[in-house]
C-alpha cells in the first residue's frame, strides 16, 4: 500500500513563493487590508454567486488622483493567502506601483490570526469564477467598484483603449504576476477582461488535464493536449485534495459558511468526481478531461493578446517544461509579445540564493527582467524587453545564478541529433544497425520503480526492479553533450497483454532518459519521466520525453528507459508485458534537440 504524507504536503505547498519581509513604519506605503464583494457564475446554475474576496492594498506615499501610479494584482499559489505576495508587493509599492494581493477563491482562511480569508469554493482558475472575479478587482483598481467599506481608488493610471481597441469604464495600467496557481488565474483574467496590459506568469499549467493525468505520446506538435487517455499523477493529485478541503474546513467554520464542506469539500463538485474517477481507473475520463481543460489556457489561447514574460521550471514534476513550451509556441504562433525563462526551481525543486525573489527584484537575474518588465509596460520606461529564450544551465552554476544563464533567439533551439538502437545499443549512425529485442513485465498495480514522492522527498534513489524495464544505452560519451529542450522517442513496442479496446487494457508505460555515471550511479534529471497510453501498438509510437537542461559528462551514458510502473503514478490496473524492439527498417530512436556533435558518441 502507498503511504500518502498529506500533512507534510500541506506544508510543502503552502510556502510561499515570494519571500515575505518586515514591514517597518517608515516605509514608503500604506497597506489597507480590504474585502473586495464579487459576483460569479456558480456551478450548474444560471445565475451569480456572491463571493467575497479578502485583500490587501498596498499605496506608495506621494500617490493620488494628481499624481497616480500603475498597478500590480496578485494572488497566490494553490493553498495559500494573500500573505504569500507581501515580500514582492513591498518591494514594487517601493518602486512606486499600487499593488493589490488578494487570496484567491476558497483559500486564505487563517482562524489562529483572525483572517477571514476569501469565500467560495476552488474551481481551478475557471474564467467564469476566478477569472471574472478578479474582473471585478480590475474594476477595483480602475475606481470603479467600491471595497465593502467603502474604499474607492481614483490614483491609478487610466488607459484610453483596452488590447481589444475599445475604450472601456475604469480602464487602469495593470499588469499580473504569481506563480503555480496563481500563475494560470492570470491567463483567466486576460481572457476575460481587455484593460489588463500585461502579465508574468510562473510554473503554472498549459493544460490541466496533462499536469494531473499526462500521457507524453498522442499530442500535437508544440502541444501537451492529448486524445488518448493520459496516467494520474497519484501523489500530486491527492496532495492537492488533501490542501484544498483542508482549507476549506477552515474558512467553513471561520466564515460560518457550510456551503464549502459540502458534497465536495471546498471544491467544484465535478472535481471530487474525477479525483474518484482517476484513483479507480487511473486516468481522467472524457468529463473529466473536459472539467481540467476549461480551466486551461491551451482552450482559450486565441483571447490572450497581452504581453507575457513566462516563467517555468526546471525542478518541477507537476507542470514541468513541456507545459511552459507549449505556452510559448502557441502564443508566439499568434504573434503575441511572449518572453521565456526557464529557471532552476520549481514545484519539485526549491529557490537557492540568486533564484527569483522579488521581495528584493533588483537582486537577482529573473527579479530584474520582472521589474524591466513592468516597468515598459505599465510605466512606459526603459527599452523594451528582449523575447530572447532564456534558460539555467545547471552545469555553468558557480555559485552566480546570474552568469548560469543562457539564451538564444527563441525557442526551440535548432537543429536535432538523433541516436538509433542497434541490438540493446544506441549509436548516432544509422548504417549497420543490428536487430534486437527486449521483453520485460510487470504486475498490475504495485509499482516496481521509483522516481520521487512527489512534493515531499526527491533524496531516495532512483530504482527500477529487474526484469521491468527495457534499456538502451550509448557507450560512454567521448566528449560532454548538452541537451537543451524536449527530447523524443520513436518506440516499437508491441504486448501480447494490451489492447487498445479500452483505456484499461491499454499499454501503459514510463519513459525515461537516465545518465549513467562510470561507476554506476544512475541520474533522471529533476526526476522527469513521460508516462504514456498507447492505443494502437500496429504504429511506432511517438513520444516527447519531459524537457531538459542538462548536459551528459564526458565518460558516461546516455540510456533511453522504458519501465512498466513508477512510484509517484497510478499506473496499470492489469499486469502487462512488453517487448522493446528494434531493426534496421523499422528502429526505435532517440532525438535530442539541439546540433551535438556525432564524435562525442562513440563508433557502434
Amino acid at each position: 500500500m502507498r503511504r500518502r504524507t498529506a500533512l507534510v504536503g500541506v506544508l510543502a505547498l503552502s510556502a510561499p513563493l515570494f519571500a515575505v519581509t518586515a514591514h517597518a513604519a517608515a516605509d514608503p506605503f500604506t497597506v489597507t487590508s480590504l474585502t473586495i464583494t464579487t459576483t460569479v457564475a456558480p456551478e450548474g446554475v444560471v445565475g451569480t454567486t456572491t463571493c467575497v474576496v479578502d485583500a490587501d492594498l498596498y499605496t506608495p506615499r506621494g500617490v493620488d488622483a494628481r499624481h497616480p501610479a500603475p498597478a500590480i494584482l496578485a494572488t497566490n499559489g494553490f493553498g495559500g493567502s494573500k500573505a504569500d505576495q507581501a515580500g514582492m508587493a513591498k518591494a514594487f509599492a517601493k518602486r512606486g506601483y499600487v499593488v493589490l494581493s488578494y487570496s484567491g477563491l476558497g483559500f486564505g482562511s487563517d482562524p489562529q490570526n483572525g483572517v477571514r480569508g476569501s469565500d467560495c469554493k476552488i474551481t481551478l482558475d475557471d474564467r467564469a469564477h476566478d477569472g471574472i472575479a478578479g474582473k471585478q478587482l480590475v474594476d477595483f483598481l480602475g475606481g470603479i467598484r467600491k471595497a465593502d467599506d467603502g474604499t474607492v481608488v481614483d490614483y491609478v493610471v487610466k488607459d484610453r483603449i483596452g488590447h481589444d481597441g475599445k475604450a472601456h469604464r475604469g480602464d487602469p495600467r495593470v499588469g499580473m504576476v504569481g506563480g503555480s496557481y496563481g500563475g494560470q488565474i492570470q491567463f483567466a483574467v486576460a481572457a476575460v477582461d481587455p484593460r489588463l496590459d500585461t502579465i508574468v506568469p510562473l510554473i503554472t499549467w498549459n493544460d490541466l488535464s496533462y499536469s494531473l493525468s499526462p500521457n507524453n505520446t498522442s499530442a500535437r506538435p508544440g502541444s501537451v493536449t492529448y486524445t488518448t487517455p493520459g496516467v494520474e499523477k497519484i501523489d500530486w493529485t491527492t496532495l492537492f485534495f488533501s490542501l484544498g478541503i483542508a482549507r476549506g474546513a477552515q474558512g467553513a467554520v471561520q466564515n460560518q459558511d457550510p456551503t464549502r464542506l459540502g458534497p465536495c469539500p471546498n471544491f467544484a463538485d465535478e472535481a471530487c468526481r474525477i479525483k474518484v474517477t482517476m484513483d479507480t481507473l487511473g486516468y481522467a475520463d472524457e468529463a473529466g478531461v473536459a472539467f481540467a481543460r476549461q480551466a486551461s489556457v491551451s482552450s482559450y489561447l486565441s483571447k490572450i493578446r497581452i504581453p507575457v514574460l513566462l516563467g517555468q521550471g526546471q525542478g518541477d514534476t507537476l507542470f514541468n517544461l513541456n507545459e511552459g513550451a507549449a505556452t510559448y509556441q502557441q502564443l508566439k504562433a499568434r504573434g503575441v509579445p511572449v518572453k521565456m525563462v526557464w529557471q532552476r526551481w520549481g514545484h519539485s525543486a526549491g529557490a537557492k540564493p540568486g533564484d527569483l525573489d522579488l521581495s528584493k527584484p533588483m537582486a537577482n537575474h529573473e527579479g530584474r527582467t520582472v521589474a524591466a518588465w513592468f516597468d515598459h509596460y505599465l510605466k512606459g520606461k526603459g527599452p523594451k524587453p528582449d523575447l530572447r529564450f532564456e534558460y539555467y544551465r545547471p552545469w555553468a552554476d558557480k555559485g552566480d545564478v546570474a552568469k548560469a544563464f543562457a539564451s538564444a533567439p527563441a525557442y526551440p533551439l535548432r537543429g536535432s541529433t538523433t541516436l538509433f538502437g542497434s541490438g540493446t545499443a544506441l549509436v548516432a549512425r544509422r548504417t549497420g544497425l543490428l536487430a534486437g529485442s527486449v521483453t520485460v513485465g510487470a504486475p498490475g498495480q504495485a509499482p516496481l520503480s521509483y522516481t520521487e514522492t512527489s512534493a515531499l522527498d526527491q533524496s531516495q534513489a532512483v530504482r527500477d526492479a529487474p526484469g521491468t524495464t527495457a534499456v538502451l544505452s550509448t557507450g560512454p560519451l567521448l566528449k560532454d553533450v548538452d541537451v537543451v529542450g524536449v527530447p523524443t522517442a520513436t518506440l516499437q513496442l508491441s504486448s501480447p497483454t494490451a489492447s487498445g479496446a479500452r483505456p484499461e487494457s491499454m499499454l501503459v508505460a514510463f519513459v525515461k532518459l537516465y545518465d549513467v555515471a562510470p561507476d554506476g550511479t544512475v541520474t533522471l534529471q529533476n526526476r522527469l519521466v513521460s508516462p504514456i497510453r498507447v492505443a494502437d501498438l500496429s504504429k511506432p509510437v511517438q513520444v516527447s520525453l519531459p524537457g531538459i537542461v542538462k548536459r551528459f559528462p564526458k565518460g558516461h551514458r546516455l540510456q533511453l528507459v522504458v519501465s512498466l510502473s513508477d512510484f509517484a503514478y497510478k499506473g496499470n490496473t492489469l499486469g502487462q508485458v512488453v517487448t522493446l524492439s528494434t531493426t534496421q527498417a523499422k528502429p526505435t530512436s532517440l532525438t535530442l534537440p539541439g546540433r551535438i556533435d556525432l564524435s562525442a558518441f562513440p563508433r557502434q
